[in-house]
């Protein structure tokens, strides 16, 4: 049987998608030749390319166990991607058991493996959602349901907003979910930069990425700050995402590539 027709229907498997391209750069097994040749092409050019999958990985696990210590009991995870091993609820549930965490993505593969593997757990769901239309997630009765806006939430946007291209107005998109989130709450972003490699380096990155269904778009520390506007960034700030508190639990150890900024905010 071929990989097209194990596909799920309306799934374009000749076609590298963000989510199987990041799980085969993890190490998982639910993706496609297409998503494989792209990695492994990235990788014969830029050596570090899976170690920034494991970074954005680990940084995603140390912010959550630091958010989880620091009280927060309700998770929105935006583009959540293909389940893996240390996922957010299984991260927040080792601190907080009644943490509640909501996974939206629009991929239709990441949402039937998510609805596997959150099967029985009450408080942890998945749900169909674009990010480009916040409106859309943030009104959800599903979301409303288990997530109280009145109360602290934090908005995890990881390995995200690289995905949106500049013409979907991504600034757009972080302002309106950092209004909804309240005071005591926080921001959480992972985005890849090109402040640290070579234009030359940076232009291959990009062109190998061109035939992914998602565009990726490197942004400058200076444009990933200012998704924090109004917000306080916790120690130590907006950093190359493996030095963000890289001795804290919750995450595997990290590698620091510097293709990836990470940081966590609280709204005051």
């Amino acid at each position: 049987m071929t990989e097209k027709n194990r596909a799920p229907a309306g799934v374009d498997v000749r076609k590298p998608h963000a989510a199987r391209v990041y799980d085969y750069a993890l190490g998982g097994k639910d993706n496609y030749a297409s998503d494989r040749a792209l990695i492994d092409k990235l990788s014969a050019i830029i050596p570090d390319t899976l170690p920034a999958a494991q970074e954005n990985r680990a940084f995603l696990g140390r912010a959550v166990h630091f958010l989880a210590e620091a009280g927060i009991r309700q998770f929105v995870d935006i583009g959540t991607g293909l389940p893996t091993q240390g996922n957010v609820h299984e991260v927040a549930h080792e601190v907080a058991p009644d943490a509640h965490v909501v996974y939206i993505d629009y991929d239709p593969i990441v949402l039937a493996h998510s609805r596997e593997l959150l099967s029985g757990t009450d408080n942890a769901i998945v749900i169909r959602g674009d990010a480009r239309r916040p409106d859309d997630i943030l009104g959800d009765p599903r979301v409303r349901k288990l997530i109280d806006f009145e109360e602290p939430v934090a908005v995890l946007l990881v390995g995200l907003l690289h995905l949106v291209a500049d013409s979907d107005d991504p600034a757009a998109i972080v302002d309106r979910f950092r209004a909804a989130i309240p005071s005591g709450g926080y921001l959480v972003l992972c985005h890849i930069t090109g402040d640290y490699h070579s234009p030359e380096a940076v232009a291959q990155w990009i062109e190998v990425f061109g035939g992914m269904k998602e565009p990726m778009v490197p942004r400058s520390h200076e444009q990933v700050g200012r998704y924090f506007d109004g917000m306080e960034l916790v120690d130590p700030g907006l950093v190359r995402a493996g030095e963000w508190r890289p001795d804290a639990p919750g995450g595997a150890p990290s590698p620091t590539t510097g293709w990836l900024l990470g940081g966590v905010a609280r709204k005051p």
